[in-house]
């Protein structure tokens, strides 16, 4: 009921606002795993091993940071908006072309742009929305955008089950252009952020540097932090359709619906988590999440019939984008306005750098053992959810704090001490 009473707080304007950053957010996710989901028919098509292939997702992942950083300076010098209609319409065009791609090579070099394009969305959407609503609304947006992923996640999943069988991993890279219809209802229905045109009418423009200086023990933490959250989010879903389809022997369409049943798990725990963070902060939030993932593990990685891997998907996602729920929120609230465009997402993205060897790793780790990726998953989860409760737990609180009003809040004064919009 409190959830539904923030969501009515925003205004016609602020709801299209929501809902396009949440969709960027989701289309992205979706032109992502649609690797995931081929990974075994692209090896097969270049005759090459699938840790090959899987090199695809580290430079994905690698590359993310340069397009945090080059997109969110440009957001921050010229507005959310337009530059997010730019990024969307990139990675859509990168999306479709690795359709083409007549050698492996050359998808390496596509999923390499793609990870330039896909690493400016989130930041520049997140910081969007979050500069659009309500403080006391952004605990419910935090959950809805970061819900994005695993709604495009799904949506791959959804497509892969029906489409894959008749039109190849081709075609399933063809669909990639589909979101690129989300320029025209970003230039149709949704304004430029008011703290940003508060900034501009101000005429309050400051470089990255002089806005960090003080804030770089912040900064420290928020990338090792989103390291941990991005070997956390990745090592639970990028090899899994793997596991299930070279380990379990699925076929094609029980792949699809344990997939499905996984990422409903991540919008569930993706929605009450960030709201829930609304009443007990956002770092106890972000730590009885990860906590949750533990008792998971078993049924998730062993569980051994449909039913119970599929209990397993569904719980250990509402544990892992339950804490991913709480993200967009916290980033931007510790974030000074004048590289709110940029901060988050580069915190985010260089996590991801750290982070994107974790799909690499777990087939080398399950190749080890002759192809138990059951292990592989059960191991790295168990560890990276257990150091992230810690970073967590212990870190910096951030709930309600003001924007539009200082360049930037210190974490220190910030705990404990929240102020509203």
């Amino acid at each position: 009921m409190t959830a539904l009473a923030d969501l009515r707080a925003l205004d016609h304007v602020q709801r299209h606002t929501v809902a396009a950053t949440f969709l960027g957010w989701a289309l992205d996710a979706f032109d992502y795993f649609l690797l995931v989901m081929v990974m075994p028919a692209v090896a097969t098509t270049f005759k090459v091993p699938l840790r090959d292939v899987a090199f695809a997702l580290l430079l994905t992942l690698a590359f993310r940071p340069v397009g945090a950083l080059v997109f969110g300076r440009l957001a921050d010098r010229f507005g959310r908006r337009r530059i997010l209609m730019l990024d969307v319409a990139l990675y859509s065009v990168l999306g479709l072309a690795c359709a083409f791609a007549p050698s492996l090579a050359v998808l390496l070099v596509l999923r390499s742009l793609f990870g330039i394009a896909m690493g400016g969305e989130w930041g520049i959407g997140a910081s969007l929305a979050m500069e659009s609503v309500p403080a006391r609304s952004r605990g419910i947006v935090s959950g809805i955008l970061q819900s994005g992923y695993p709604s495009g996640y799904l949506l791959c999943a959804i497509a892969y089950g029906l489409l894959f069988n008749s039109i190849g991993w081709r075609g399933m890279f063809a669909l990639g252009i589909v979101p690129a219809l989300l320029v025209l209802y970003l230039r149709k229905s949704v304004p430029e952020s008011p703290v940003f045109e508060q900034r501009e009418r101000a005429g309050v423009r400051r470089g990255i540097r002089e806005t960090m200086r003080g804030h770089w023990k912040l900064f420290g933490y928020l990338i090792v932090t989103m390291a941990v959250f991005n070997a956390f989010s990745h090592g639970s879903q990028d090899v899994y359709p793997t596991f299930l389809k070279l380990q379990m022997h699925f076929d094609t369409h029980v792949v699809s619906a344990l997939t499905i049943i996984l990422n409903l798990g991540a919008l569930a725990g993706g929605l009450v988590f960030g709201q829930w963070s609304e009443r007990i902060g956002r770092r106890r939030a972000m730590a009885i999440a990860c906590v949750l993932a533990l008792p998971a593990i078993p049924l998730w990685s062993y569980g051994g019939s449909v039913l119970l891997l599929g209990v397993g998907a569904f719980w250990i996602q509402v544990a892992v984008q339950g804490a991913w729920g709480v993200v967009p929120g916290y980033l931007n609230e510790l974030s000074p306005d004048d590289v709110r465009g940029t901060l988050p997402g580069f915190a985010y993205q260089l996590g991801n750098l750290i982070a994107a060897g974790t799909a690499y790793a777990l087939v080398w780790i399950a190749g080890t053992r002759q192809g138990d990726y059951a292990f592989a998953q059960a191991v790295w989860i168990g560890v990276v959810a257990v150091l992230l409760a810690l970073l967590t737990w212990f870190g910096p609180e951030s709930r309600g704090v003001r924007f539009g009003v200082t360049s930037g809040v210190d974490a220190a004064t910030m705990r404990g001490s929240p102020t509203v919009q």
